[in-house]
């Protein structure tokens, strides 16, 4: 078990020799998760130099920073500045997942093109949180159906944390409320049980160093061969539940 540098995302890692020629390799892992609402987070100021700092595909300058003077002018406080942010993002992009480039998280591309996935809203926010002064931190995991107990997960979902007023990371989902605009305020400021966070952070080195570039982001296994990245690589996700005797003797915080 290693944690990377920047962020302290726990990485399970292992080293295996190849399988036979035509063969190959499984892997599980299994998770005991106890899942609740999330709001507003205690926190000492963050490091700046991690969380206002521009992104490979996160600016904070040219048009990120012109979108997000004109959108906070006359704020005069981060919530409000943030609020204010939330609302355009919201408003101003589309979920569509037909446009190509989607999924990327590519802020500069969700200016122009106002069309993409939950990345891409997000990839757009905190760039013009950051551009304003807020710090904002971007967080990934897994989506899971609140009308079902089991079931296969169909992909990712992501959202934002932005560090208000010198107190508190809060939590903010513009792409959930996008699609359920009933929920837009619930959503800025809680997350609703849903789902499982599994890293923050973009541009990620692991540790384990890789030798491929840096992760735009890190959700599914991520694998080498021979110093190289490897793409070929089959995944799939469940979730079960447990019985409550199971999850009382499971580690509290997993």
């Amino acid at each position: 078990m290693h944690s990377d540098p920047r962020y302290g995302n726990s990485i399970m890692y292992f080293e295996t020799a190849p399988p036979p020629k035509g063969g190959m390799l499984y892997f599980g892992a299994a998770y005991t998760v106890r899942r609740r609402e999330a709001g507003a987070i205690p926190a000492p100021r963050p490091d700046d130099t991690v969380f206002l700092k521009p992104e490979r595909l996160v600016p904070t300058s040219g048009r990120i920073l012109e979108l997000a003077r004109q959108v906070t002018q006359g704020k005069t406080s981060d919530l409000e500045k943030a609020r204010a942010i939330y609302d355009f993002v919201t408003s101003y992009m589309t979920y569509d997942k037909t446009a190509a480039g989607w999924g990327r998280g590519d802020a500069l591309r969700a200016c122009e093109v106002r069309k993409g996935n939950c990345t891409d809203f997000h990839a757009l926010l905190i760039g013009m949180a950051r551009a304003a002064g807020i710090p904002a931190r971007f967080k990934i995991g897994f989506p899971l159906p609140a009308d079902a107990q089991s079931g296969e997960v169909a992909g990712y979902h992501c959202w934002a944390e932005l560090y208000i007023d010198g107190m508190v990371w809060l939590p903010v989902d513009s792409s959930e409320a996008f699609k359920h605009p009933e929920l837009k305020d619930y959503y800025f400021g809680k997350l609703d049980a849903n789902r499982v966070e599994l890293t923050t952070g973009r541009d990620l080195l692991l540790s384990p160093a890789q030798a491929g570039p840096r992760l735009n982001y890190f959700i599914y296994p991520y694998v080498e061969v021979d110093g190289k990245p490897y793409s070929a690589v089959k995944h799939a996700f469940r979730f079960d539940p447990v019985t409550q005797t199971a999850a009382t003797n499971s580690d509290p915080d997993s």
